[in-house]
């Protein structure tokens, strides 16, 4: 007579928030696989639910309170994880009925917490059975691209922003980790490394920049050059987001201009006037920052700058905006996102003078993403004519593929739209003819 083995639990998972909850996610994912549990797509056949929250603004609060409310109406057994975690007593007061609350990156926590809720069933021909699949972790995005996270939290402490609150001080992981992590990543069929942190500059400050011995011999040191260096020797694209523009940084640029790692870096400026970043407590030095960038594009000419920006901070006045206008004339940054201020709770700016009207912001956000998009059209219009690497992201059943040059990262920047593309698939790396342009992508055919 045949054995029956026990079906295990299936989770369902909402991920809310920027890539380092993504990666979070994929952690507490993996780790559940392999202690026996299933992934389910929906909510219907999930026995428990996790949301991962995001807390960094009060819409991101409230967008995760009403994912909480729709994975109680859909399924009714709910984990709560990730930076709202913090606020358990707002998440309960709303939803009484959730099984657990846990903050961000506690992946014990809440590993915990679902064993609790939804026990896998004893069984002697599963227990000692591995059940993480060849290739790696789980992965929440596509095969051919990963987020690689080198750290947690951030040794700043900006009036507007309660990251270190919600996730302490900077935690630099060893590189020898973050390499091997990487190679099994590039292993599993991986072709772009998306490095990620809360500041990727600032990585292995904790760690007094110590080398670290590898096990094919040599070392590599806790530093972002270093490891950039050792990361472009792996055979994927690598590109580096959330970097400061400290002077250390320059030594990466020789990287980009050898081919080692994209020409490509993602800086959170917030904003140019000088009152406005000392409110801000941002540096404040926009003059040598424009130095520094015609540094960098004198190494590396296809050097992508992408930022964002806070529209109608506390104090923020007609000229304090004119003159962000003026400096982002001058700076030509690639890709510009753009933020409303909005309060925080817990942020010191929500207690600043000179709170903007609702009405000022609208008006100053529109100016700005004119402008800036008016920058942009300029600069893909000038690469009409070129041949540029494109990785393919999606194919169509007529032929089509939309992907990405090295100058865009996925979801936040633009797509390359190639015609004629029968045989390509997602991850595939082609050379394409840059035949048209608009605001924010490009148009062409494979070479």
């Amino acid at each position: 007579m045949a054995t029956t083995l026990p079906s295990p639990p299936k989770v369902g998972m909402v991920s809310l928030g920027c890539p380092k909850n993504l990666v979070d996610s994929e952690r507490i994912l993996t780790k559940l696989r392999a202690d026996g549990y299933r992934m389910s797509p929906d909510y219907a056949g999930a026995d428990v639910v996790l949301v991962n929250t995001c807390g960094f603004l009060d819409s991101a609060k409230e967008e995760s309170l009403e994912a909480i409310g729709e994975a109680i109406a859909e399924n009714g057994r709910v984990i709560v994880t990730g930076c709202m975690g913090q606020d358990a007593e707002v998440i309960r007061a709303r939803f009484p009925q959730v099984l657990a609350v846990t903050g961000a990156h506690q992946y014990e926590q809440v590993v915990g917490a679902v064993h609790e809720a939804a026990p896998v069933p004893p069984s002697a021909y599963l227990d000692l059975v591995p059940q993480a699949a060849p290739g790696g972790d789980l992965k929440l995005t596509p095969k051919h691209y990963s987020y690689l996270k080198i750290s947690e939290g951030c040794n700043h402490r900006c009036s507007f922003c309660i990251i270190p609150t919600l996730r302490g001080d900077l935690v630099s992981r060893r590189p020898d980790a973050i390499l091997r992590e990487a190679e099994k990543l590039v292993a599993a069929g991986t072709k772009e490394l998306l490095v990620i942190s809360q500041d990727t500059s600032a990585y292995g400050l904790d760690l007094r920049y110590a080398s670290y011995p590898l096990k094919q011999g040599g070392e590599i040191r806790a530093d972002m050059t270093d490891l950039a260096r050792h990361l472009g020797q792996l055979g994927a694209w690598v590109r580096l987001h959330y970097v400061y523009p400290y002077p250390h940084v320059d030594r990466v640029i020789p990287l980009m201009a050898d081919g080692l790692v994209l020409p490509y870096l993602d800086i959170p400026f917030q904003h140019a006037a000088p009152s406005v970043l000392k409110a801000m407590k941002r540096p404040a030095n926009d003059a040598k920052v424009l130095e520094r960038l015609r540094n960098w594009r004198s190494i590396a000419p296809d050097i992508t700058i992408r930022s964002t920006f806070v529209v109608g901070f506390p104090g923020e006045t007609e000229a304090d905006f004119d003159y962000l206008l003026q400096w982002l004339d001058e700076a030509q940054l690639d890709r510009v996102g753009a933020f409303r201020f909005e309060p925080v709770a817990g942020a010191a700016a929500n207690d600043l003078p000179g709170q903007v009207p609702e009405a000022v912001k609208e008006e100053r956000y529109a100016r700005l993403m004119e402008r800036t998009a008016a920058i942009s059209a300029a600069k893909l219009q000038a690469k009409i004519g070129r041949t540029l690497d494109v990785i393919i992201d999606a194919v169509d059943e007529e032929g089509g593929a939309s992907g990405r040059s090295k100058a865009d990262a996925p979801e936040i920047d633009g797509e390359v739209h190639l015609r004629d593309t029968r045989g390509l698939q997602p991850g595939d790396v082609v050379r394409a003819h840059i035949e048209d342009a608009d605001e924010h992508d490009l148009f062409g055919a494979v070479a």
